[in-house]
C-alpha cells in the first residue's frame, strides 16, 4: 500500500470513527475506490488503524480512565462484543470485513433507521427527540447503571457487521434507555477504547507475524493521521449533538451508500 493511500485512510478513519456513519464501512469503500485489493494486510490495517482514533479519546478523557467505577462499566459494556468477536473472529474477518455489498446495505438501512428513530421519538414527545431529555435521565457517565451499560454493550455488538457503525448502535441504544445525548456520546467515546484495543490487539496477535518492515511504516502513518483528525472530530461531535439530532447523519448514510453503490457495484 502506498504511503499516500495510508494518509487518506488515516484521515477517513479519524473523521468517521466516532460519528454514527461507520468508520469501518468508509475505510472498506474508500480502499475500493483507491483500487486497493482486500488483502489480509489491508483488512488488518482497517482494524489496527483505529488505534490512532482511540489514542485521541485517551488523550482527551484521560481523567475518566483513572476512575475504577468508569472502567467497571466500560468492561461490562464491552463483554457482549468481546464474546462475539472472540468466537466469530474468523467468520467476521473472512466474510464481513471487506464485503462491499454488506457495507452498502448496512449504511443505507442504518441511515433509514436513524431517521425513523429520530422522527418517531420526536412525534412521541419522548426524551429521545433531541432537547427534551427526561429529568431522571443519567446526566453523567458515572450515573449509568451496570444494567444500562450491559444493554448498550449488546447494541454495540451488532456493529460487528461493517457499515452498521459502533457509534450509531451505542448512541441509539443509550437514547432508548433514556440517557442524555452528551452522556451517551461520551460513553460511546470511552467504550471505543477497550473495544478497539481488544479488536486491534487480537488482530495483531494473529497477523503481525506476516507483516513486513514496510507494513509497520504504513501503519504508523495511518495511526498518526487518524489520531490528529480524531481530536477534531470528537470535539466537533460533542458540540453538534447539543444543538442538532442525528437525522443529518441518517441522510448522509443513505446518500453515501447510494453514491458508493453507483461507483462500486
Amino acid at each position: 500500500m502506498p504511503i499516500f493511500d495510508s494518509l487518506i485512510l488515516g484521515i477517513i478513519e479519524g473523521i468517521t470513527e466516532f460519528l454514527p456513519i461507520s468508520s469501518t464501512g468508509h475505510l472498506i469503500l474508500t480502499s475500493d475506490l483507491l483500487g486497493l485489493f482486500q488483502t489480509d494486510f489491508l483488512k488488518s490495517f482497517e482494524i489496527i488503524i483505529q488505534l490512532g482514533a482511540i489514542a485521541a479519546v485517551i488523550f482527551l478523557y484521560w481523567r475518566s480512565f483513572l476512575k475504577i467505577a468508569v472502567w467497571r462499566k466500560l468492561l461490562v459494556a464491552f463483554l457482549p462484543t468481546g464474546i462475539i468477536g472472540f468466537f466469530l473472529y474468523k467468520i467476521i474477518k473472512q466474510y464481513l470485513v471487506g464485503n462491499e455489498t454488506v457495507v452498502l446495505w448496512a449504511l443505507i438501512l442504518g441511515g433509514l433507521a436513524l431517521i425513523i428513530f429520530e422522527k418517531s421519538s420526536t412525534r412521541g414527545g419522548s426524551a429521545l427527540g433531541g432537547h427534551k431529555e427526561q429529568e431522571m435521565a443519567a446526566g453523567d457517565i458515572g450515573e449509568i447503571s451496570y444494567k444500562q451499560a450491559l444493554s448498550i454493550g449488546v447494541c454495540q455488538s451488532l456493529a460487528v457487521v461493517p457499515g452498521l457503525s459502533r457509534s450509531a448502535a451505542t448512541i441509539v441504544g443509550g437514547l432508548i434507555l433514556g440517557l442524555k445525548r452528551k452522556t451517551i456520546v461520551e460513553f460511546s467515546f470511552l467504550l471505543a477504547v477497550p473495544t478497539m484495543l481488544a479488536a486491534s490487539g487480537w488482530d495483531l496477535l494473529k497477523s503481525a507475524g506476516d507483516f513486513e518492515i514496510g507494513d509497520f511504516k504504513i501503519l504508523a502513518v495511518g495511526f498518526i493521521v487518524s489520531f490528529l483528525t480524531a481530536l477534531v472530530a470528537v470535539k466537533w461531535l460533542l458540540n453538534f449533538v447539543q444543538k442538532r439530532n442525528f437525522i443529518y447523519f441518517g441522510v448522509y448514510r443513505i446518500l453515501a451508500g447510494l453514491v458508493f453503490w453507483f461507483f462500486i457495484i
